[in-house]
């Protein structure tokens, strides 16, 4: 079973890597004249990961991370069973505010023989929401998973990706899942690589419909007002934020999330 797991593993850290950079080259082809720039960290319990950052015209930042960690017992978790945990993050953070901010993650864990698989891509507009721009976004989702589950995953989204305080979800929704597993591993892993492979096809054409929109810096002051709500988020409630920190990750790479500026 161990090195049954362990082959799995193998081929879900190379197609992550695959999918990483995958999106870092279509990031970087949508502005030719910004280039990531990669870091490699180690964990201190083994494994470790990749940040990578771009900071451009376009993108006034955005991060692409891939990450694989072992551990002696997972986070949050009673029973002390080795874990291992792989996955792929990644936010932008555009200059021009009529670009919606993006997220997208998807991660695999294992604890003991048990497995599942988690992620999804959600949407958010800074101010300036565009219907036909969620409606191409849910619709590649939708396209890619299939009524029945987009429809789950959608709700799951809008339930998640909710700030309480604010009481409103954080911006259009998308999908979003964690603790899948049906028993069927293969059907489980094609679906989930679905989500990251259909990623781009979700964003880039909202963002070569927006880049060239002019904007003011009354405009530029509500994108950063809204960017406001996204830490808050981001720092109170998201789950991979608490696990990153919990499981001692590298603190660089867990908040390459926040944005470049914001306000309160």
């Amino acid at each position: 079973m161990m090195q049954t797991a362990c082959k799995r593993e193998e081929k879900i850290v190379d197609d992550l890597k695959s999918l990483r950079d995958e999106i870092i080259a279509g990031f970087e082809n949508f502005e030719p004249e910004a280039r990531f720039e990669r870091k490699e960290w180690d964990h201190h319990s083994g494994g470790g990961g990749e940040i990578s950052v771009i900071r451009g015209d376009v993108f006034e930042k955005a991060a692409v991370n891939w990450s694989g960690v072992r551990g002696t017992k997972l986070p949050f978790n009673d029973e002390e069973e080795p874990f291992f945990a792989t996955g792929v993050s990644l936010i932008t953070h555009m200059k021009n505010p009529f670009m919606p901010t993006v997220h997208m993650n998807i991660r695999y864990i294992r604890t003991g023989d048990r497995w599942w698989f988690g992620g999804g891509y959600d949407l958010t507009p800074m101010g300036f929401d565009k219907n036909e721009d969620t409606e191409h976004f849910h619709g590649v989702a939708k396209k890619a998973l299939g009524g029945p589950l987009y429809n789950k995953f959608s709700k799951n989204a809008a339930d998640y990706y909710y700030i309480k305080h604010w009481k409103k979800e954080r911006g259009v929704g998308g999908i979003f899942f964690d603790y899948y597993n049906t028993g069927d591993f293969e059907k489980d892993y094609e679906m989930w690589k679905e989500v990251g492979s259909t990623f781009l096809d979700a964003i880039l054409p909202i963002y070569e419909k927006r880049k060239n929109t002019p904007y003011t810096e009354k405009d530029k002051a509500m994108q950063n007002r809204l960017r406001a709500h996204y830490v808050e988020f981001n720092l109170l409630y998201d789950r991979g934020t608490k696990f990153g920190f919990v499981s001692g990750g590298n603190p660089e790479a867990i908040l390459c999330s926040m944005p470049p500026t914001a306000t309160w």
